[in-house]
C-alpha cells in the first residue's frame, strides 16, 4: 500500500511538471525539434534543469545500501551500445519528432483527455506488442 501510495504522488508530480513545463503540448515540442524554422529553446532549460537534478540525486541515492522502499536497486548493468538500442531509439526519435509527444507526456495527456494523446499511447502499445511478438518469432 505504501509502495503504490508513493507511486502515485510520484507520477502526479512529474505529470505536473511536465504540464508546467508544456511538454504535453506537442506543437511546443515541435517548435523545439524545428531547428531552422520557428526554433523554440525552453524546452532545453527544462531538460537541463531536469539532467541536473537527476545527477545531483543519483550521486546521493546510490550512496546508500538499499532505498527506502525496495529491497535493492534496479540499474542497469548494460553498457553496450547493441543493435536493438539504436533501431529503438532512432523509432522514438521519429515518433517523437512526428507527433511531438514522448511516452511520459503522452500518458500526461490522458489526464487532459487529449485525443491525440490517447492515440499516442494507443501507439506506443501497439510497438510494444509488435516488438514482443517480432522478438518471440
Amino acid at each position: 500500500m505504501k509502495n503504490n501510495l508513493v507511486a502515485l504522488i510520484s507520477g502526479v508530480i512529474f505529470g505536473l511538471g511536465l504540464a508546467l513545463s508544456q511538454m504535453v503540448a506537442p506543437n511546443k515540442v515541435i517548435n523545439f525539434l524545428d531547428v531552422s524554422g520557428n526554433w523554440d529553446p525552453s524546452l532545453a532549460f527544462v531538460m537541463m534543469g531536469a539532467l541536473a537534478v537527476s545527477m545531483l540525486s543519483f550521486r546521493v541515492i546510490l550512496k546508500r545500501s538499499t532505498p527506502l522502499l525496495e529491497p535493492g536497486f534496479h540499474v542497469s548493468r548494460q553498457a553496450r551500445i547493441s543493435r536493438p538500442l539504436l533501431i529503438g531509439a532512432g523509432l522514438f526519435c521519429v515518433g517523437w519528432g512526428m507527433t511531438g509527444y514522448c511516452p511520459g507526456p503522452a500518458v500526461a495527456s490522458l489526464g487532459l483527455f487529449s485525443l491525440e494523446g490517447m492515440i499516442m499511447v494507443a501507439a506506443i502499445y501497439a510497438g510494444f506488442f509488435s516488438q514482443r511478438w517480432l522478438a518471440n518469432k
